[in-house]
């Protein structure tokens, strides 16, 4: 299995299975719900070379991979056993889950479809639009299916999505979901009512049947988004209420009979007619937004976008998008986003040409040809946001594109595909090609010009800054092959233990380097070489030195301490600061810390630990400044 050694990296740094209620992915990251996130080694999984980067937010822990994460899920479901199901805690009972994890875990199974049918449709209403086709001919038609299929259906879909989110039958949830697009009751609208309700209002609806002497509102429900969640929703907890009352012997068909009995004449008469006007509403209420300022309302959510990926936010707009098409048979909205993968590249090429580092340039091939497709994490993460000036020059870029298109009017008319993929969704299925069409292309060339132009220009002094600093690291790398041999002092007074002995998984395990552990006697961390500190946690818990000969050395003061928030820690330097060895680095109360019910026992490790032969101290017990570690390169 290509990605077995990663996802078992994943899985140990997350805390393990023990540690992991639910994992799903999107487009680009793994998404996992955790129950400590406390436990996950963050900066462990942010230094793989698998990993774009960690994220927190919406209440999950993200894992950022890229391009190729349906593999690398896969992999991680494998290894570790787990299922991709409603989380739930240690009482077996369904966890809370923020409106961000509900909608990406709803909508993230079918994304790749959606998008997929969406392009089928939008290039199929490019082809009549160029006079390729003729709307009455069979290849039409079948293509239109293709691309219709999954929309028209899409209750059918988010039922089973939906109420597995719930931790609700999936199949249970289809046949609602088949329920409210069932053919024959949409026909039945075609003949006279029996009465009017509501008349005279916004909600006026005529009545054609029944149901048990109650009024039933028909609506049409294909492509509908709200009522079938919300019946998922109901139809999980019904579900869960009757196999607590049901006997084990007859639940297999009674649970499922009852729960579609209570839930789909309700859906009909109050769930789906409530939730579909309040569809309605909030359409109209963006649709209102959008048209006070269609130009300001582009800039503010074009140059937000990107921002809004970075923390998974930008899920809270796609239901809105989704919706705004089937009440409206369009969307404004999420169209002012497309530009915002264009600045993006446009940002990553300049960077490409202008920087002198290697790595950088390696990173950017990747990340740009990611972008044109609008997979822009890559990107962003591997590249722009790094180097602060290129992300925020990419924010500006996507904000006049969102300009542009506000301007111009264009409207999403499917949920299709992205970077140049979505040209096809600004095609009316109508009108064909329109002027909106052409703001959406003139906004793409706009936002990748200002990203490039920009960025080429005042987005490159840290990239020029970080290239001579890493011309001088390869130098000093070069030196240490050189060297004979470098001696690493303890940092610590007190017992010598073995790293493979400690209670920290992912320290015992090696993960993080080769070393020793110290159960310290003495709340005082020394410098064990010269060098620079190359990283100090805020709490002032753990800190990463590179001696002057390239040894990278982890000290991390205690197990979980991270939860002190740094009380009961006091440093004596900072982050990219110069040190000498045996200089105080840290102080630490001991007695506190144990008060706390934590440990203090303290890994010392060497995390580039292939690049030398490691020979540890034989000593049980040491003092400051004794022999920890002789290194010699390899």
């Amino acid at each position: 299995m290509k990605y077995e050694k990663l996802a078992k990296d994943i899985m140990l740094n997350v805390g393990g299975k023990e540690n992991v209620s639910s994992v799903v992915h999107c487009i680009t990251r793994l998404r996992f719900k955790l129950k400590d996130e406390s436990k996950a080694n963050t900066e462990v999984l942010k230094n793989m070379d698998d990993v774009v980067t960690v994220m927190k937010s919406g209440g999950q822990y993200q894992v950022v991979i890229g391009n190729h994460v349906p593999d690398v899920y896969k992999a991680v479901l494998e290894v570790s056993g787990l299922q991709a199901q409603a989380p739930v805690d240690d009482d077996g009972e369904k966890q809370k889950a923020s409106f961000i994890d509900i909608i990406s875990s709803i909508f993230t199974p079918i994304l790749g479809v959606l998008a997929a049918t969406g392009m089928i449709k939008g290039f199929n209403a490019l082809f009549i639009a160029m006079g390729w086709l003729e709307s009455t001919s069979g290849t039409y038609q079948i293509l239109n299916a293709i691309g219709d299929s999954l929309f028209y259906f899409f209750p059918i879909f988010l039922g089973y999505t939906a109420i597995k989110k719930f931790g609700g039958s999936p199949f249970i949830g289809m046949a609602i979901g088949g329920s409210l697009v069932y053919p024959t009751l949409s026909g039945l609208t075609a003949g006279e009512p029996i009465y009017t309700l509501f008349a005279g209002t916004m909600f006026e609806s005529p009545i054609y049947i029944t149901f048990l002497g109650v009024p039933v509102i028909l609506m049409s429900y294909a492509s509908s988004v709200i009522p079938i969640i919300l019946s998922a929703y109901f139809a999980a907890a019904v579900e869960k209420r009757l196999r607590k009352m049901i006997p084990d012997v007859v639940k297999a068909f009674l649970v499922p009979m009852f729960t579609l009995l209570i839930v789909v004449p309700l859906t009909f008469i109050i769930i789906g007619p409530i939730s579909t006007w309040a569809g309605n509403l909030l359409g109209m209420a963006t649709l209102f937004i959008y048209n006070l300022s269609p130009i300001i309302a582009g800039i503010f959510v074009g140059g937000l976008w990107q921002v809004l990926v970075i923390f998974g936010l930008h899920w809270g707009l796609v239901p809105i998008a989704i919706n705004n098409i089937t009440t409206m048979g369009q969307d404004p909205i999420l169209a002012t986003t497309m530009a915002a993968s264009f600045a993006q590249i446009g940002a990553v090429l300049a960077v490409y040409l202008k920087t002198k580092q290697q790595k950088l340039k390696t990173l950017s091939i990747p990340a740009f040809i990611s972008g044109i497709f609008g997979v822009t994490e890559p990107a962003i993460y591997g590249v722009t946001l790094p180097l602060k000036k290129p992300f925020i020059i990419s924010c500006i870029g996507a904000a006049i594109g969102g300009g542009i298109i506000g301007a111009a009017g264009t409207q999403l008319y499917m949920v299709g595909g992205m970077g140049v993929f979505s040209v096809p969704s600004f095609i009316s299925p109508t009108d064909g090609i329109t002027f909106g069409l052409w703001g959406a292309i003139i906004s793409f060339v706009a936002a990748f010009g200002l990203g490039f132009i920009l960025t080429y220009l005042f987005g490159m002094g840290k990239a020029k800054n970080e290239a001579t600093e890493i011309a001088q690291n390869e130098a000093a790398a070069t030196t240490v092959s050189t060297v004979a041999g470098e001696e690493i002092k303890s940092p610590l007074k007190g017992e010598v233990m073995v790293l493979s002995d400690i209670k920290d998984e992912a320290f015992a395990s090696g993960a993080l380097g080769e070393g020793v552990a110290i159960e310290p006697t003495e709340g005082k961390l020394f410098a064990p070489a010269s060098g620079t500190v190359t990283a100090l946690f805020p709490t002032n818990h753990a800190i990463g030195i590179k001696t002057d000969q390239g040894a990278e050395i982890l000290i991390h003061i205690g197990m979980d301490t991270v939860k002190l928030g740094g009380k009961h820690f006091s440093a004596h330097t900072s982050q990219g600061a110069r040190v000498e060895k045996g200089q105080l680095l840290i102080e630490f109360d001991i007695k506190q810390i144990k008060a706390e019910g934590l440990p203090v026992t303290t890994p010392v490790v060497l995390t580039n630990y292939k690049d030398f032969n490691l020979q540890k101290t034989s000593e049980k017990h040491i003092n400051f400044g004794d022999q920890l570690f002789n290194l010699n390169a390899k």
